[in-house]
């Protein structure tokens, strides 16, 4: 079983995908982690989408079972039709912008006011990057069934969701072999 868990800039994808691999007992892959090189600080420098791109697909293909957070908007078909279910987070702006500012101060020491001013556009749309909008046209798109979670849930419920969302999916006999990890078959 490959889940990705995605949405704007805060809305939980990282938290609830790593969550859901500890329970699982699978692996946790993070695209934060293959877009961007190491740093300290952080976020400074871009892999090219080959080397990103590269990186994941191996990762992600040596792995029976995984859950992915973050963006993979415009990484191909390959990678983006890769998941048996995709989980997208819809919090309100103001919940992901206070996520945000807490997680960077209590990483950082500090926020980054361009940063936050980006993430704060995710409704209407900036102009580069992830909006609601490409997002939903990126889902419609998409091979696996979509669970959408709105709102300010907590971790645990959402965990809950999307286990009942996997108990839904049916098995083709092809797939059988990887099936989910047995706590998500509950």
């Amino acid at each position: 079983m490959r889940i990705l868990v995605t949405g704007a800039a805060g809305a939980g994808a990282t938290t609830l995908g790593s969550a859901l691999a500890r329970q699982w007992g699978c692996r946790h892959l993070d695209t934060d982690d293959y877009f961007w090189f190491p740093s300290s600080p952080p976020y400074q420098r871009k892999r090219t989408e080959a080397t990103r791109v590269r990186m994941l697909t191996l990762d992600l293909f040596e792995a029976p079972d995984a859950v992915v957070s973050g963006s993979m908007m415009n990484w191909g078909s390959r990678l983006e039709d890769a998941f048996d279910l995709i989980v997208f987070l819809r919090v309100p702006t103001a919940v992901r912008l206070a996520r945000l500012v807490r997680r960077d101060l209590e990483r950082f020491g500090k926020s980054d006011p361009v940063f936050l001013r980006w993430a704060s556009r995710y409704e209407e749309g900036p102009p580069q990057g992830r909006s609601y909008a490409q997002h939903a046209a990126w889902l419609a798109q998409r091979s696996a069934p979509v669970l959408r979670i709105e709102g300010d849930s907590a971790t645990e419920a959402s965990a809950d969701l999307v286990i009942k969302a996997i108990a839904a999916i049916p098995t083709p006999p092809s797939t059988a072999a990887s099936s989910p990890p047995a706590a998500a078959s509950r």
